[in-house]
């Protein structure tokens, strides 16, 4: 597993009536292979999942990968840490699903034709057989966050930063892609409202008003989260 390190990691952002902190000063080691990030919509879980890979950067301290500073580094720690969005639509940008993934794998196949053959065999092992050639626009919700999965997975990350990938899905497939994450091999740090999701993994952190207030075993930390929510 990689090391994630917040070394006092806080981000300010301008407003009419002076700087806010949306995440105050912020000390974290992550370094399981599942971690949770839970709490009320505004807490700030989003902006701590957003500095790992240079979304966000930090206005004060700094974030680092292992040896890698996220704001320092980006182009590097975005090959190594990939990144799902709670709406797919802000990362599907190819008319069809096969090409969606080939662009993905520009780095990894050169030629064109690989790129595709390479893809249809991605959209396979993430049970879109046959997709390759269906508008992205043509998919549903669940099978649209597959393939957001599936082109981020392509590249094949060390970590994934999952932020509310069940969110805008119904039950089945809220399932459904909670079961994909869980069984991935790469590090996963997950922001969710799910709370049994997020009870699977191994640790989770609680933030309310840009502070983590909990952070221990996952199953404590939902249960402190529901005591106090």
């Amino acid at each position: 597993m990689s090391t994630i390190r917040l070394e006092a990691a806080g981000v300010r952002v301008p407003t009419a009536a002076g700087a806010r902190a949306v995440l105050h000063p912020t000390t974290l080691e992550l370094t399981e292979h599942r971690v949770a990030l839970i709490g009320g919509n505004g807490s700030g879980k989003s902006t701590i999942a957003r500095l790992l890979n240079g979304l966000v950067t930090p206005t004060s301290g700094r974030v680092l990968l292992d040896d890698l500073d996220v704001a320092r580094d980006g182009a590097a720690v975005r090959r190594r840490v990939g990144f799902v969005f709670t709406d797919p639509s802000a990362q599907l940008v190819m008319p069809t699903a096969g090409e969606d993934v080939a662009l993905s794998l520009r780095r990894h196949h050169k030629d064109k034709r690989e790129r595709l053959a390479a893809a249809e065999k991605v959209l396979a092992d993430f049970g879109l057989d046959g997709f390759g050639d269906r508008s992205v626009h043509g998919l549903s919700g669940g099978e649209r966050q597959l393939l957001a999965l599936a082109g981020v997975l392509a590249t094949e990350p060390d970590v994934l930063v999952a932020d509310e990938p069940t969110t805008l899905l119904d039950l089945a497939n809220s399932r459904r892609i909670g079961d994909l994450l869980m069984s991935l091999p790469q590090q996963l740090v997950l922001v969710t409202h799910d709370l049994e999701l997020a009870a699977r993994c191994e640790r989770a952190l609680v933030v309310s008003d840009g502070r983590v207030v909990h952070d221990g075993p996952a199953a404590e930390a939902v249960e402190h989260y529901r005591a106090t929510a």
